[in-house]
């Protein structure tokens, strides 16, 4: 059947361009069949990056399209660095990354660390873990905002069982010191199997026979650990805090829906000034710097940590 309709193809192809299709190499064919895919990422991703670029360098609004485009130099990036709100926007930012890495990056590898013994039932418990990954953020975000609710929410009942505090005086997504807190529980619940899966890839990796050596050896289960363990994990663990600190520095979505960057500006992350800039005060020039600002140092920060990170690999 498929050398049927090859050969109905081969027929119904012009000569002159069958000749040209023979003559193409290996490699030219199989550019010529990613081509049109590269050309799709470079008019959805490449294409806006350069424009965002240009706009920044303007004063340009969204929504006064007609209005005369200026342009200002560098004006708009002198006014980001030297307004007090947006280093306050990253320094939120910046708790929220250092405190979501820490705890999923703990918890993470010690759910892989406990489940990579392969106890009875490991599998099961496995999948169970893995289902608050595999949910929406929108759903994750209206479920976690109704456990916050002082008045009806289980999560402000267990800590008053625990605590012996009023449900009712628990309010944690108006209270402007719970606040962050409560987005960082939620970040944590949500994404804490994914850095398990990878630490857990790490942990298999490691062969067998290392562990038979200091087991000859004498060596204890806990000089095991710190010696061949997790060393040998280290790069999966540092490759699980790349991506979740390159996620959690964009982190818009739960913040967005749990408190929309209050109480006041208590969780307002830069991504939220952002958005909050080019869609309420429509100051698409000024935003479009401050985006470009963000991608230099994610680019950046990105960078440098991904060179430390082959250094622990060659090691």
């Amino acid at each position: 059947m498929l050398n049927r309709t090859a050969d109905t193809v081969a027929r119904a192809t012009p000569e002159p361009l069958a000749r040209k299709v023979r003559g193409i190499s290996d490699k030219g064919l199989a550019w010529l069949f990613i081509s049109p895919t590269i050309l799709l990422l470079l008019a959805i991703n490449i294409f806006p990056l350069f424009w965002a670029i240009y706009l920044s360098f303007t004063n340009f609004r969204a929504n006064r399209p007609n209005e005369v485009v200026k342009n200002l130099g560098f004006a708009n990036y002198q006014r980001i660095l030297g307004d007090q709100d947006i280093w306050i926007a990253m320094q939120t930012t910046a708790h929220f990354v250092f405190w979501t890495i820490l705890l999923q990056t703990l918890i993470g590898f010690t759910l892989a660390w406990l489940i990579d013994r392969k106890f009875r039932g490991h599998a099961f418990w496995t999948t169970l873990i893995l289902v608050p990954m595999m949910l929406s953020p929108a759903v994750v975000g209206n479920f976690w905002r109704f456990l916050y609710e002082p008045q009806i929410g289980l999560f402000s009942y267990v800590v008053s069982f625990v605590s012996g505090i009023p449900p009712t005086s628990i309010q944690m997504l108006s209270n402007v010191s719970l606040a962050p807190w409560s987005i960082i529980i939620v970040d944590t619940w949500m994404w804490t199997p994914y850095v398990m899966l990878i630490c857990l890839a790490g942990l298999r990796s490691i062969p067998e026979y290392i562990y038979e050596a200091a087991e000859v050896d004498r060596a204890s289960n806990w000089r095991q650990f710190w010696s061949i363990t997790l060393p040998m994990a280290l790069p999966f663990i540092m490759l699980a805090v790349l991506f979740r600190g390159i996620e959690n520095f964009k982190m818009f979505d739960m913040v967005n829906l749990l408190t929309g960057g209050g109480p006041g500006s208590t969780t307002e992350v830069a991504s939220i000034t952002l958005k909050r800039q080019a869609f309420e005060s429509w100051r698409t020039g000024y935003s479009s710097a401050f985006a470009i600002i963000l991608f230099v140092a994610v680019f950046g920060l990105a960078n440098i940590y991904v060179k430390a990170l082959n250094k622990v690999k060659q090691r």
